[in-house]
This record gives C-alpha cells, structure tokens and sequence, in this order.
C-alpha cells in the first residue's frame, strides 16, 4: 500500500539512463584464436617439438623428473608431483595396459567422424602414468580391464599419434592411417 498521493513507480525514469558500462565492456577482448580441432594440427613448439619428432620415429615420450623420479604424461615443463621444474624427456617402453574406455559410435569433429565407432580409453603406461588414447585393432567384445597393450603410431596429416593396440611381444608397432580407404 502506497502513500496517499505517491505516483506509481512503473520504472519509465530507467529507460532514461544509459546503461552502466560492465567491467568486461571496459577491458580489451582478446582476438579469437582459431584452436586446432583435428589430431593432424597439434600445438607444436619448442617445448613439445621432441614429443611429436619421437613419435614421427615411431617412439613414445613421457617426461620424468630428476628430483622426485616419478614420471608423468601429458608433457609439462614442470613435475606435477613434487613441482620441480627438472624434468627431462625418456623413451617409453610402449608398454601398457588397458584402464577404462569407452565406444565412441557419433562424433561430428574431423578426423573422428571418418572412423567412428572408435575406442576412446584411457591406458595405464608401464612406467606407472595413465594416457588418454585410442584403441585400435581390438572388437569391442574382446577389451578387457587390465588387457596387456603396445604403442602403436597411426600418420594424421603431417604428424604420427600414438594409439594402443594388443600386445605382440613387440612394442611400437605401425597402424594404418585413419579416414576413408580412399584417404590412405
């Protein structure tokens, strides 16, 4: 209930002010950056070159750290362990085995979308890190939890990726490329 005689507020004075401005109107916006989206454009640079250059050999990185010995994978320039900055490249054994995946039937992003259905998993590295990656050459009824894996690198463009697939008593193994048989 209002006072006698009081207008009725029906908010006409806020269209008269102009906006306030936001804090994110006032800081500059950065460029859009046009982020790879297939496996064939990685983020190559000098920090990441000796990864990609091993795998184009048909090797598997991980990096391990001098202070606290334990090794880790994706590549970082620092250990995400102990926090230690001296951590140095080492060949894999390409050994692993097989810790979770899943069956990927739909995908809309090149190149996963020529090859579906894939096994997108997540492996456990002989020398102790996990490693998302895919397995190939296994049916979908045969994987099994703690399957004994090996690295095996699949050509993307101008780059190799590493891929698991089941152990043969030899590690680092070539795959054919992915895409349409037209493609390899």
């Amino acid at each position: 209930m209002g006072r006698a005689g009081a207008e009725r507020d029906d908010g006409a004075h806020l269209a008269r002010r102009p906006p306030r401005p936001v804090l994110a109107d006032l800081v500059p916006r950065p460029r859009a950056r046009t982020l790879p989206v297939t496996a064939a454009d990685p983020d190559i640079d000098a920090f990441t070159r000796p990864y990609w250059d091993a795998a184009a050999g048909g090797h598997l990185l991980l990096r391990r750290c001098a202070a606290c010995g334990r090794a880790h994978h994706y590549p970082r320039e620092f250990c995400p362990y102990c926090w230690s900055e001296d951590v140095g490249w080492e060949r894999a054994s390409g050994r692993a085995t097989l810790y979770t995946w899943s069956v990927v039937h739909r995908n809309d992003l090149p190149p996963f979308g020529d090859r579906v259905p894939y096994v997108a998993a997540v492996v456990d590295l002989a020398e102790g890190p996990r490693m998302m990656t895919e397995v190939v050459d296994v049916a979908e009824g045969d994987l099994r939890i703690g399957m004994e894996l090996e690295v095996a690198f699949r050509s993307e463009g101008e780059v190799r990726v590493p891929v698991f697939g089941p152990w043969s008593g030899e590690a680092e193994a070539e795959v054919p490329a992915s895409g349409p048989p037209s493609a390899r």
